[in-house]
C-alpha cells in the first residue's frame, strides 16, 4: 500500500508541475527558457528518462575541476548554488504561478538531493535565505555527512543590524551579506553606513561579510564610506533585470580590490547559461550565484568551468 501511495504522489506531483506550466503560460512557445527546461524535465521523467537530453553534457560522469577562489580564508567554488528556487521565491517576471510551482517541486528531499548533486560537481557553497526552513534542511543535510557551505542572505533593518547576523552565526553559516534590496533601500535613505554594522559584526564573529546591491550606487557609497566588506554581491546581466547599468557596473568594479559575487546573471531565466555565465565572468565577476534545478547542475557546472577557462575578454584581475 505504501508503495502505491508513493507512486500516486509522484504522478500527482508531475501532473501538477506539467499542468501548471502549460495552463499558466498558455502555450509552450510562450514559456521562458527556465520554464521550458522544467517542462522538458517533467516530460522526460514521465518517459522514464532522468534528464532533458538537449541540455545534458555528453559525459555521464560528474564535472571535475570546477575552479575555486577564496573570500577571506574560505575556499569557494566559482559557481555557487542560489537559493531562490529552493525557497520558492524565484524571480519570475510576471508569471504568478512560479512561487507555488517551486514550493511543490522543491520538497525537503529534493533540496537535499540538489545539495548532493552540487557537491558531486564541485559546487561547495550555497547562498540561502536565513529562515527556519533553511536551517532545518541544512542541519539534516550536514548530519547526513553533507559538506555544503552556507552563505546567509540577511535582511538587517535600520533599527536592527545585528539579529539576523547573530542567527546566521548561531546556525553554522560561513558568511553573510545584506540582501540586495536592503542595500538599495539603505542607500536611498542615506543610511549605507548602517550596513557597516552588519559587516563589522560578522567579521568579528569570524564569518566572511558582504554587501549586496542591485544598484552600483550602493557599492560606490559603501566604498566611499569605507565599510570594508570581504566581498560584494552585485547583479550583472544584459536583460535589464535589476541591473540597469551593466557596463557602468563592469567599469567601476574593475578598480575594486575585493571579490565580487555576481547574481541574477541569467536575468530571471531570460538568458541561457552559455551567454549569461560568459558575460558575467568576462565582465569581472569572480564568482556567480545561480539558482538551479537539480537536473541543470552538471550542465551549469560544465558551462561555468569552460566560461572561466575562456574568459579572454576579462580586464579585471581575478580576486580570491
Amino acid at each position: 500500500m505504501k508503495g502505491r501511495l508513493e507512486m500516486s504522489d509522484n504522478i500527482n506531483r508531475r501532473n501538477f508541475l506539467k499542468n501548471s506550466l502549460l495552463t499558466s503560460a498558455g502555450i509552450v512557445s510562450a514559456l521562458g527558457f527556465e520554464e521550458q527546461t522544467l517542462l522538458a524535465a517533467v516530460s522526460d521523467e514521465e518517459k522514464g528518462e532522468t534528464k532533458p537530453a538537449a541540455e545534458a553534457p555528453a559525459s555521464k560522469e560528474p564535472v571535475k575541476g570546477l575552479q575555486t577562489g577564496k573570500i577571506g580564508k574560505l575556499t569557494i567554488s566559482r559557481l555557487l548554488c542560489g537559493g531562490n528556487l529552493i525557497s520558492g521565491y524565484a524571480h519570475s517576471r510576471n508569471l504568478i504561478y512560479v512561487s507555488s510551482l517551486m514550493k511543490h517541486y522543491f520538497t525537503d528531499e529534493k533540496i537535499i538531493e540538489t545539495f548532493r548533486i552540487c557537491e558531486e560537481n564541485g559546487i561547495n557553497t550555497a547562498v540561502l535565505r536565513l529562515d527556519d526552513k533553511t536551517i532545518k534542511i541544512l542541519n539534516k543535510y550536514w548530519k547526513s555527512g553533507g559538506k555544503i557551505q552556507w552563505i546567509a542572505q540577511l535582511k538587517p533593518t535600520e533599527s536592527d543590524q545585528i539579529s539576523d547576523a547573530q542567527k546566521a552565526v548561531d546556525n553554522g553559516a560561513k558568511g553573510g551579506f545584506s540582501h540586495g534590496g536592503v542595500g538599495d533601500t539603505f542607500f536611498e535613505n542615506g543610511r549605507v553606513d548602517l550596513l557597516g554594522k552588519t559587516v563589522s559584526f560578522l567579521k568579528e564573529k569570524g564569518l566572511i561579510a558582504g554587501v549586496g546591491a542591485h544598484s552600483i550606487d550602493v557599492v560606490m557609497a559603501a566604498e566611499d564610506a569605507k565599510l570594508d566588506p570581504d566581498f560584494y554581491f552585485k547583479t550583472l546581466n544584459t536583460a535589464d533585470y535589476e541591473c540597469e547599468a551593466p557596463e557602468k557596473t563592469i567599469e567601476y568594479m574593475q578598480n575594486i580590490k575585493k571579490p565580487w559575487i555576481g547574481f541574477k546573471v541569467l536575468g530571471a531565466g531570460v538568458k541561457k547559461p552559455q551567454e549569461g555565465f560568459k558575460y558575467a565572468f568576462d565582465g569581472g565577476a569572480d564568482f556567480i550565484n545561480v539558482g538551479m534545478y537539480d537536473f541543470q547542475i552538471k550542465t551549469d557546472a560544465a558551462i561555468a568551468k569552460e566560461a572561466i577557462e575562456n574568459a579572454k575578454a576579462r580586464k579585471r584581475p581575478w580576486m580570491g
